[in-house]
């Protein structure tokens, strides 16, 4: 069976991780979102899977190739050119737009198929999702989930009749004004007759232009309720609650990967610690080849990547840090994720080390040696608790 995951945004909601990272590709401890998309695909009978891209697209198809090493196969559809400088340039056509330039490619969609958005954690059954579907006679179902009704005004709201036929959306609707806690989430299933609703070689959306058409036309188009879990990921603040989740055991079939030294505390190889010299309280990650200094004290929810260097005495309290990371010693975070050069709290928030002349705190591990402190640092540096 076939499907398509929408990878061609931007992720401007996550920056600064998406500056160099695609979207789908952020890792939730160590494994990108979208080798969990592609698993639950696969274990649904979805063999044959089409990815749009875009921005950063060569990280996309370097990391996931023809899809062999995951018992599917994948092809993408690249938006966009290259330039004179051999760079590839992003240009995406939007949501619906990627499906139907697959399609006038060479018609790929000839039968029921799925389209996922790159960036959530899903545990749905699709099987029992496309049943539905077809039993409905639907040429467009979209999966909802429902929301305590004090959340809508952060998503789109779906409505619709008694019989799931959808009449109408909401986007952000404030409370007041929402008629449905039903939400989109994404997960959608089509028959190859919706392509006849797009138009061919321009941008279109599904949400806000393919569907109000369906809606326009009468079309067979219905929502389906369902009982699952799905961590959204469209946000800094949704990133660092979802790896919360993960180490806290909340989200299903994402285990802690590496192996439990110590209670709640989960290693990959190689770690170099003198575990009676730091206190680490769990949940904690760390990834392999990375060093911890005499006097470093963890404290959980956190994860700290692969190939990192945290200096002596440093404190990591409820926070993510990206791999090959150099935390200087003595430095103190608090409900931090820290990316490359950007140090970025919960809220998304985000603070340029290398800009703010601080990246003497926090840089590359794979830097030979570190700045030094000048005597104006070391002022800083005790004011900031470092």
């Amino acid at each position: 069976m076939k499907a398509m995951i929408l990878a061609a945004g931007k992720g401007t909601r996550v920056r600064p991780i998406t500056h160099t990272i695609p979207k789908p590709l952020i890792p939730i401890l160590q494994k990108p979102v979208m080798e969990f998309l592609v698993e639950l695909l696969r274990q649904h009978g979805f063999d044959q899977i089409m990815v749009n891209v875009s921005h950063l697209a060569n990280e996309i198809e370097g990391y996931f190739r023809d899809g062999q090493r995951f018992g599917v196969q994948i092809a993408y559809s690249f938006e966009g050119k290259m330039d004179e400088e051999g760079n590839l340039v992003g240009e995406a056509v939007g949501s619906a737009g990627g499906m139907k330039r697959i399609q006038d490619f060479h018609p790929f969609f000839d039968d029921t198929f799925v389209v996922l958005c790159g960036d959530a954690l899903i545990d749905l059954d699709l099987t029992e999702a496309v049943r539905w579907h077809k039993q409905k006679g639907a040429i467009a179902t979209v999966v909802m989930k429902s929301v305590p009704i004090d959340e809508v005004s952060s998503y789109g709201v779906v409505v619709t009749d008694v019989d799931g036929r959808i009449l109408t959306f909401q986007e952000k609707p404030s409370v007041d004004e929402a008629l449905s806690n039903n939400i989109n989430t994404g997960i959608y299933i089509f028959e190859p007759e919706v392509l006849d609703y797009i138009p061919s070689k321009q941008a279109y959306d599904i949400g806000s232009e393919l569907f109000p058409e369906l809606v326009a036309k009468n079309a067979p188009f219905y929502g389906i309720a369902m009982d699952f879990q799905w961590v959204d990921i469209g946000k800094v603040p949704d990133y660092w609650h979802a790896i919360r989740d993960v180490l806290q055991g909340k989200i299903k079939n994402v285990p802690i990967p590496g192996h439990e030294v110590l209670p709640g505390v989960y290693t990959g190889l190689n770690v170099a610690v003198n575990w009676d010299r730091v206190e680490i309280t769990g949940p904690v990650y760390i990834g392999g080849m990375t060093r911890i200094e005499d006097g470093v004290k963890i404290v959980g929810p956190a994860t700290i990547g692969r190939n990192c260097r945290l200096g002596a005495n440093s404190r990591i309290d409820n926070s993510v840090i990206f791999e090959y990371t150099r935390i200087g010693p003595g430095v103190r975070l608090v409900d931090k994720l820290v990316f490359g050069r950007y140090c970025v709290d919960k809220t998304g928030a985000s603070i340029d080390m290398q800009a703010a002349a601080l990246n003497w705190l926090i840089t590359d591990n794979r830097q030979v040696k570190p700045k030094e402190r000048s005597p104006e640092q070391e002022a800083i540096a005790k004011l900031l608790g470092a």
